[in-house]
């Protein structure tokens, strides 16, 4: 079972890291102009387009697909990391 949850977990990550770190980076530089007004050049409006997905036409599910995705990871990734196992006792010997 892990074999086939690591195989998820990279396949997710790996179509995941573009939309994912596309919508953090957007995210920041957004609250950059908007609230410390400090300027790169391009115009917040265009950046939060981005972030949202208007600019693709996937402003109604690229949230959705995100979060979803992001939820996915954490599934996968929690599952390997043995957090979840069985336990195992051992008796001390007597």
């Amino acid at each position: 079972m892990k074999r086939s949850f690591r195989k998820y977990h990279r396949t997710l990550g790996i179509i995941l890291s573009l939309p994912l770190v596309l919508t953090v980076i957007t995210g920041m530089l957004t609250t950059f102009v908007r609230e410390w007004s400090i300027s790169i050049g391009v115009p917040a409006s265009f950046l939060l387009s981005i972030h949202t997905g208007e600019i693709f036409h996937l402003e109604g599910i690229y949230p959705i697909l995100n979060g979803i995705g992001f939820f996915g990871l954490l599934v996968t990734g929690l599952s390997l990391s043995g957090l979840f196992g069985k336990k195992t006792r051992s008796n001390p010997k007597n």
